[in-house]
């Protein structure tokens, strides 16, 4: 599922990433990569906020449309 639609507050793994490579190499700088663990803290109009590791990010409708958990 898009990481827009998963549980608050609930640990998910990252299972794919559709975007393109150079989008891919930021994500993963920042720490999205696939099997990665990340919790959704809130979820309005598609953009989401997560924690990662020991911080929090701010994803937009299209990069969070694009990011596949489980």
């Amino acid at each position: 599922m898009p990481i827009m639609l998963a549980p608050l507050n609930q640990e998910v793994t990252v299972v794919k990433i559709l975007l393109d490579e150079k989008t891919k190499k930021h994500l993963e700088d920042l720490g999205i990569l696939v099997n990665a663990k990340l919790v959704v803290l809130s979820s309005v109009n598609g953009g989401v906020v997560i924690a990662i590791k020991n911080g929090r990010l701010a994803l937009d409708h299209k990069i969070a449309s694009k990011i596949l958990v489980a």
